[in-house]
């Protein structure tokens, strides 16, 4: 299975699975749906947490309750669908005490209070690794919902905040680099705690959005999806680093340009922009999103400084691999 890598197994199970009935959004978007008797559209996604792969040292069971559904509760922002209600599936370990179930419960509640839904239900069973999987629901109207497919040449691309901390705070975590106390804290807590841009999504079509996708996989991964959905390519003029990031990027000699575009578990909103509809949106929400770059006809992802190119590889989190 490693040498498939997680797109190509999904893809695997396209081809067995078909074509569902009455679906209402393509294949491989960001979440699935399909038509109600009324005209609207039902949007569902799942998403697992393993603690092997998602769970970092020092993470709590209470981070991890929260972190598996803001990973999916990303997905619904950056379709601009409110979530509504949530199944939760866990795989527990035999060895596991009733503080640490409680505080994956209490985590996995105080998520779903934060972007407004309850939990009605799901299912336990034993597991070797610590898995919790949690599925989203909620429903829209079909001309409301932003897919990834969408993006025209002219548009802008934007997204909705700076890169490069989690990626940063992962390699202090995994790989032993080294960072000041207040800074190491600034670069861990968006592993410990991620957020959704949830407020931000459900006023998308405000801001003339034309495609949109949430950034976990990191910001390259997520520009590559954009650009193959929509058959368009990126001309980008600016890097969305933290500043965080670059101190830590030059403490530990790292190139800032990696740290911004091959992380992951960073949950932002890639989107496009109709440039006239943006100018006109309200400054509120314009200011919350950061231009750095524009869509062009060619097919292809890169990063101009001075007249010089860099290619945007794509790479960037991948189970399996």
């Amino acid at each position: 299975m490693a040498r498939l890598g997680e797109r190509e197994i999904i893809k695997i199970f396209l081809e067995v699975f078909g074509k569902p009935p009455r679906k209402a959004l393509p294949l491989g978007d960001d979440v699935s749906g399909f038509m109600l008797d009324d005209g609207r559209v039902a949007v569902l996604k799942v998403d697992m947490f393993v603690d092997k792969t998602d769970m970092p040292p020092g993470m709590s069971f209470f981070q991890a309750g929260w972190k598996a559904m803001v990973m999916s509760v990303s997905d619904f922002a950056a379709k601009s669908v409110k979530p509504q209600t949530a199944l939760v599936g866990l795989g527990l370990p035999k060895n596991l005490g009733r503080d640490k179930v409680r505080e994956i419960g209490l985590g996995l509640r105080r998520a779903s209070e934060r972007y407004g839904f309850k939990i009605v239900g799901g299912d336990t069973n034993e597991a070797l690794n610590l898995t919790i999987s949690t599925v989203v629901f909620g429903v829209s109207k079909r001309e409301d919902i932003v897919l990834r497919r969408g993006a025209k040449a002219g548009d802008l691309v934007a997204v909705s905040g700076r890169f490069g901390k989690t990626s940063s705070g992962l390699k202090i975590l995994l790989e032993g680099l080294k960072a000041p106390p207040n800074l190491k804290k600034k670069l861990l807590n968006p592993v410990y705690m991620p957020k959704a841009r949830l407020s931000l999504g459900l006023n998308l079509k405000k801001v003339g959005v034309t495609s949109a996708i949430d950034s976990s996989d990191g910001l390259a991964w997520s520009l590559y999806e954009l650009s193959k959905a929509s058959g368009v390519g990126f001309i980008l003029d600016r890097i969305p680093i933290a500043e965080e990031a670059k101190v830590f990027a030059r403490l530990n000699r790292l190139d800032p340009f990696n740290l911004a575009f091959y992380g992951g578990e960073e949950y932002e909103l890639v989107v496009t922009l109709n440039p006239e509809k943006f100018a006109k949106a309200p400054k509120s929400l314009r200011k919350r999103f950061l231009v750095i770059g524009r869509v062009v006809k060619e097919k292809k992802i890169v990063y101009v400084e001075k007249n010089v190119e860099r290619k945007v590889e794509a790479k960037g989190w991948e189970h399996f691999t």
